[in-house]
């Protein structure tokens, strides 16, 4: 059998430009990639196989070509049957090209295993375009099959009580500008140094803890200074918003959003960045999650350096050092591995998977059953979700351990 017999074997189809196809991930047991349509924001899962043909549909290579690379990786050839479930699965979604839509063939989604491969196209849930920050996911809806439509989701509905309100009409836009603006500061010569200088704010903060600890007690027997000091942190809680979607911009992203959310009495900054699993490296996409939590340390340094040099009166040195404390705690706790923080998607990306606390749970439940199905899972499974339950647990017991400290501190200073 030719690698596209037929007709077929000539077809040259090419994917639209704003089609996205993540790198390899860990679900469960399975590998797989994600692909998105960034115009209508549907994406869905495809296994190594389906994304190693996809990947190539790039309008130069015949399918003929294609198949020639496909034989040669895995050791067989596709018949005409095996491409028409492909292609009309991309034509479906509307993810080929003008021109490539009319492919050969029904348009019938890709049944699991069709190309030899446990990873089939899947609705990938709503969340995988992530926003970033400390809000859950706000978009990333999934189609199963069918032409997905350009619409626009259902807005959540507003109340007094919570909801969501856009403050700009091009978000994008907006980054760029922002990006113009301060993205001199992700310079390597101006990032360097300054996380060194929080590194080394935050081992003050370490060292003089207790003290810091002291100054929060008496700040809330000051209501003007707790005012003062809750607006801060509340600025603290928008740039690190703002510092998600630069960094996104940074390495090519797009944001879609950025506006308020409410869930009385709280109400926060959100900053939707549409395409974060696609970036083109892991590196970049840690960097992406981990900016809202820099951007919280670093906003903190002017006050760290009023705190320990300027001559301050007795008040607004102890408001300087609770909110020194604060800030810390607020940015360390976005840095828990836990969903939906921040944590979570840097440890997400560092085991490469998604679904990662879901799929960590069920591989150790199988685990610990002694269940044959857990020595099924892949060998970098086997160990990414052992070591994230590991990690999370330590992280957790050191956060109770310090928050022990803190109250044993405050009853007996």
């Amino acid at each position: 059998m030719s690698a596209a017999p037929g007709a077929l074997a000539a077809y040259r189809p090419a994917l639209r430009p704003r089609v996205l196809l993540s790198d390899p991930l860990l679900d469960g047991a399975a590998t797989v990639h994600l692909i998105k349509d960034a115009e209508t924001g549907s994406s869905f899962k495809v296994g190594p196989k389906e994304h190693f043909l996809i990947a190539r549909m790039d309008g130069e290579r015949s399918l003929a070509e294609i198949g020639e690379e496909y034989a040669g990786e895995y050791g067989r050839r596709l018949g005409d049957a095996h491409w028409k479930r492909l292609l009309g699965l991309l034509g479906a979604k509307g993810l080929l090209a003008s021109g490539a839509d009319a492919s050969p063939g029904p348009s019938t989604a890709l049944p699991p295993g069709a190309i030899g491969s446990p990873g089939a196209p899947a609705a990938v849930p709503p969340g995988a375009a992530a926003s970033m920050g400390s809000s859950a996911a706000a978009s990333g809806r999934a189609t199963a099959s069918g032409p997905p439509a350009p619409a626009a989701p259902v807005p959540e509905k507003r109340t007094l009580l919570r909801g969501s309100l856009p403050l700009v009409a091009d978000a994008d836009a907006t980054t760029a500008r922002l990006h113009r603006a301060v993205g001199f500061l992700l310079a390597p010569a101006v990032l360097a140094p300054l996380l060194a200088l929080t590194l080394a704010m935050e081992a003050v903060v370490f060292v003089r803890a207790g003290e810091l600890l002291l100054a929060v007690r008496g700040l809330l027997a000051n209501p003007v200074l707790l005012t003062g000091t809750a607006v801060l942190l509340w600025v603290s809680t928008a740039l690190h918003e703002l510092a998600h979607g630069v960094v996104a911009r940074h390495h090519g992203g797009r944001v879609s959003e950025i506006g308020l959310r409410w869930r009385l009495p709280a109400v926060i900054m959100y900053c939707t960045v549409d395409d974060y699993l696609y970036f083109g490296t892991r590196r970049h996409r840690i960097a992406t999650a981990a900016a809202g939590a820099v951007m919280n340390l670093i906003f903190l340094l002017p006050f760290c350096a009023l705190w320990l040099f300027a001559p301050l009166d007795d008040a607004t040195h102890e408001a300087f050092a609770a909110l020194l404390l604060l800030g810390s705690v607020q940015a360390l706790v976005m840095l828990v591995p836990l969903p939906p923080l921040d944590g979570y998607r840097i440890a997400s990306q560092l085991a490469g998977a998604t679904g990662l606390a879901a799929s960590t749970g069920v591989y150790l439940r199988l685990a610990l059953r002694r269940s044959p199905e857990a020595a099924g899972y892949p060998r970098r499974a086997r160990i990414a979700y052992p070591a994230y339950a590991g990690a999370t647990a330590l992280v957790l017991a050191c956060a109770l351990a310090a928050a022990v400290a803190g109250v044993h501190h405050l009853l007996t200073a």
